[in-house]
């Protein structure tokens, strides 16, 4: 079960809701950065302003982008992003950026490039508050043991996104102990 996100709009940000092969997915930003990209049944549009909706450039390039990706016309995003967090969880989100289309990375291999080996939990609490998934690659994070573990939109897309990439089927990972 996926979590609901609250309706929170920067002063100039403006939103628009895409298909995808995934689900609907909402995009959040302004004619100069994206802020949000919220995942399939993680929000609901009338809980936003509708006088708010539309498509800023950055918005407009990201839904470009997304679409690319899903064809599998783009295997690396390019975009203006500005994730609202702390200093941990920025550099953290950045950093899912560097790990490669088709590739995945246990949380302690995070920690280790955030300069942190020891924060494989704190690394996961930055990564589960990823304001920009998909984008920034938070589902390409799995567990020690290489078996899949939390995400925002549940496991199931988090398989589903990680088949398209090629990754190959991981297995859950669910009580420290591995299911397929």
């Amino acid at each position: 079960m996926t979590k609901t996100v609250t309706a929170v709009l920067g002063t100039r940000d403006e939103w628009t809701v895409m298909s995808t092969p995934v689900g609907r997915m909402m995009l959040i930003g302004d004619d100069d950065v994206l802020h949000f990209v919220h995942l399939p049944d993680s929000f609901e549009s009338n809980a936003f302003d509708r006088h708010r909706e539309g498509r800023p450039s950055a918005v407009v390039a990201a839904a470009e982008q997304i679409d690319a990706y899903f064809r599998g016309d783009l295997k690396e995003f390019s975009l203006p992003l500005d994730p609202a967090g702390t200093d941990f969880q920025r550099r953290v989100w950045f950093a899912l950026a560097d790990i490669a289309y088709g590739t995945t990375e246990s949380y302690g291999d995070l920690a280790v490039r955030v300069g942190n080996p020891k924060a494989c939990r704190a690394v996961g609490m930055a990564n589960g508050r990823n304001p920009i998934p998909l984008v920034l690659p938070c589902h390409r994070v799995i567990g020690a043991n290489g078996g899949l573990t939390g995400y925002g939109g549940g496991l199931e897309l988090k398989q589903r996104l990680l088949d398209h990439e090629g990754t190959g089927r991981l297995s859950v990972t669910t009580g420290g102990r591995r299911a397929s």
